[in-house]
């Protein structure tokens, strides 16, 4: 798939200075947006750049994103462990 983004050539050139392939640089922005706001699972984002989901934590974290993992996720993990490992 491709998508392509129309801004003057001014433009380009300074974004490419700074982000160097734009390319990238728009796929790693959009993943992150779609993760951040929970439209997308870290499963998604790990297949979608063709990495381990442990790849896919660690880079999330190098680009300062934190996970979506609130209380409830802690629960269902608990109570999974618990089924498989007994209370």
């Amino acid at each position: 798939m491709h998508v392509h983004i129309n801004i003057p050539h001014e433009a380009e050139d300074v974004l490419r200075r700074e982000w160097g392939n734009l390319d990238e640089a728009a796929r790693d922005a959009l993943l992150i947006e779609s993760y951040r706001t929970g439209k997308i699972s870290i499963g998604f984002l790990a297949e979608t750049l063709g990495i381990s989901r442990w790849e896919a934590e660690q880079w999330l974290g190098q680009r300062g994103v934190t996970w979506n993992y609130g209380l409830d996720d802690l629960e269902d993990d608990r109570r999974t462990l618990g089924e498989l490992f007994g209370k």
